[in-house]
């Protein structure tokens, strides 16, 4: 499980001639050196459902290579315009199982994204690489841009795997991840919620089928432990990506006051999330650290404007959230679920 390929996208290789302007979309780079996300924007005007037949054959080429597609200019207005186009490239769209932030549903398989405060910054990520099955796609809707901020930067899972030092990559990939959820107590998503239902029963049975280890903690509360990959392998492309979250839930995420203020009331094992190496032994902070630089360095990121939709690969492209002011309305689905890499 170590395929070390060329990952990068040469657009004007790849783009030459007409080959990908399809049913009145055309398609550029983001950025004149950049391949992530590529944009693809009318060529003409039509009604949206004239798009679709293009918008599908440019995925099917295209998303492979670059891992994320921004669709920009077309007629996208509503919720329902968002899910009807989403339904010209799917019909496997995923709910939000097993969710590790809160969200709301806008409608059947349509989502808010992560509702936490403005001021807060979420790492980038590929989503629900925390767990054993993950969605193969994601989409991202702005019905409204922030006054300021907010953005979604992404980056090249693949790139990310191949910057990431080969004594921290061979180290994760020997020891793997363990991610220890604490639901409820006003701390975090409660459990209810995580697995929609109230049922401890139905929880249970969650758990024995997706290998995840749970207890009922004396106060009624849960307590989840799961051993998952640190990278794994894109089926179609047979490329290696850096695929977990260890450096989003092990503590050292967390701005250093609201850490000690945390720790101050709760024991470290008590702590709403947590990762650490799977046989239980502490993640390095340092290493995280270093990873966390990667993903900074590779962050690509651009201004929302009312109408896109950007279409990622889950496992070739890892997304995040900057701070911002002002109302935002960024909407979320997903699709295709894949079972993961079966940890050492």
């Amino acid at each position: 499980m170590t395929h070390d390929r060329a990952t990068s996208f040469a657009p004007n290789r790849e783009m030459n001639g007409t080959a990908h302007a399809h049913g009145g979309l055309a398609v550029e780079p983001l950025t004149p050196d950049g391949s992530l996300p590529l944009v693809v924007s009318p060529s003409e005007v039509r009604p949206l459902d004239e798009y679709f037949d293009g918008a599908r054959r440019m995925a099917e080429t295209l998303l492979p290579l670059a891992g994320g597609l921004l669709f920009r200019g077309l007629p996208i207005r509503s919720a329902s315009d968002f899910e009807s186009f989403i339904g010209a490239f799917t019909s496997s769209l995923v709910s939000y199982e097993f969710g590790s932030t809160p969200r709301s549903r806008v409608q059947r398989q349509v989502y808010t994204s992560t509702e936490y405060p403005p001021h807060q910054h979420i790492p980038l990520h590929n989503e629900q690489a925390y767990t054993r099955e993950w969605p193969m796609k994601i989409w991202f809707y702005c019905g409204q841009a922030a006054e300021q901020g907010g953005y979604t930067p992404i980056a090249d899972s693949r790139e990310v795997y191949r910057r990431i030092p080969a004594r921290i990559r061979e180290r994760f990939v020997q020891k793997q991840i363990m991610y220890v959820r604490n639901y409820g107590n006003g701390l975090d998503v409660p459990w209810q919620k995580v697995f929609n239902s109230d049922d401890p029963a139905v929880v249970e049975r969650y758990c024995h089928d997706n290998g995840i280890d749970y207890e009922w903690k004396a106060d009624g509360e849960l307590r989840t432990r799961q051993v998952a990959q640190a990278i794994a392998v894109h089926p179609r492309t047979g490329q290696t990506v850096w695929f977990n979250q260890a450096h989003l839930f092990h503590v050292s995420n967390l701005e250093a006051a609201v850490r000690e203020a945390l720790l101050a009331v709760v024991a470290e094992e008590d702590l709403p999330r947590n990762a650490c190496y799977g046989d239980g032994s502490p993640i390095e902070s340092d290493l995280l650290d270093e990873i966390r630089d990667v993903y900074r360095s590779l962050a690509v990121q651009f201004a929302w404007q009312q109408g896109d939709v950007m279409m990622l690969d889950n496992m070739l492209a890892a997304h995040g959230r900057t701070p911002f002011a002002g109302r935002r309305q960024i909407l979320v689905a997903m699709a295709e679920p894949r079972g993961g890499e079966t940890p050492c």
